[in-house]
């Protein structure tokens, strides 16, 4: 019988949060020309910026959250899903979607709050979570005794394409770092989920010795090799001594 093949939900946190991306995006630009992403899914930058954050309005601090769902176009959406699709699920499989969750929620609130204390922009997307992948990707590979060469690398070109390329409109260079701090912290602090191994099955004989007393051990001796006990001449409780020096 032919096994079928099925597409599985593996990384809920992830593609549940790709879905809600790209849903806002497409409702944004075909449905409510382009209102949407302004109104609900960017923070203000401080008090500098055209459109400073209002500390006595709500929707300012759901936007801190909200913030990483927007995004200026599909080439700015698709670069960041590229990382996040990639990352997201061996993250997912390594800490559990209920962590990943909790370290997105988090990195989007910081990077959220440094736009508003220092930049006099405002922000979107979710580049700050794919950087805090993809540092957090890294730092798991590290160990004790040792620094991946690849790590060493991917630090270096992420700094370097920080400082060398000019940010695009609404995507601060600051909150991309901030990401990455985020990420670094995560991977030296969060501890992989336990992986629950079977225990080794054991065989019928090994757990019927053990529930087996030394007087039921007598008699099976004696049921199985009749001549052993015609020919000793020694009692039971020499018996017992014997058989309790024997490892079962």
């Amino acid at each position: 019988m032919k096994k079928r093949f099925r597409v599985t939900y593996n990384a809920p946190v992830t593609l549940t949060f790709a879905i809600i991306c790209t849903l806002i995006l497409l409702l944004d630009q075909f449905a409510l020309n382009s209102k949407l992403i302004p109104a609900l899914f960017i923070v203000p930058g401080n008090a500098k910026a055209a459109v400073s954050f209002n500390w006595a309005a709500p929707l300012d601090y759901i936007r801190l959250f909200t913030h990483v769902f927007g995004h200026d176009g599909w080439i700015h959406l698709l670069n960041n899903l590229a990382f996040i699709l990639l990352l997201g699920p061996l993250m997912e499989e390594r800490y559990g979607s209920g962590m990943v969750c909790l370290m997105m929620a988090v990195t989007a609130f910081v990077t959220g709050v440094i736009n508003v204390c220092f930049i006099p922009s405002s922000l979107m997307g979710a580049s700050g979570i794919a950087f805090m992948l993809i540092i957090l990707a890294a730092v798991s590979t590290l160990n004790k005794n040792e620094i991946p060469l690849s790590f060493v690398f991917v630090i270096s070109v992420y700094v370097a394409k920080e400082i060398l390329s000019p940010s695009l409109s609404n995507i601060s260079t600051i909150a991309h770092i901030a990401g990455g701090l985020c990420g670094s912290l995560f991977g030296f602090l969060v501890s992989p989920k336990r992986k629950v191994s079977a225990a080794p099955a054991k065989s019928k004989s090994d757990s019927s010795d053990r529930t087996l007393t030394v007087k039921e051990r007598l008699a099976q001796i004696d049921r199985e090799s009749p001549r052993y006990s015609a020919n000793r001449s020694s009692s039971r409780d020499d018996d017992a001594t014997v058989i309790g020096t024997i490892k079962l």
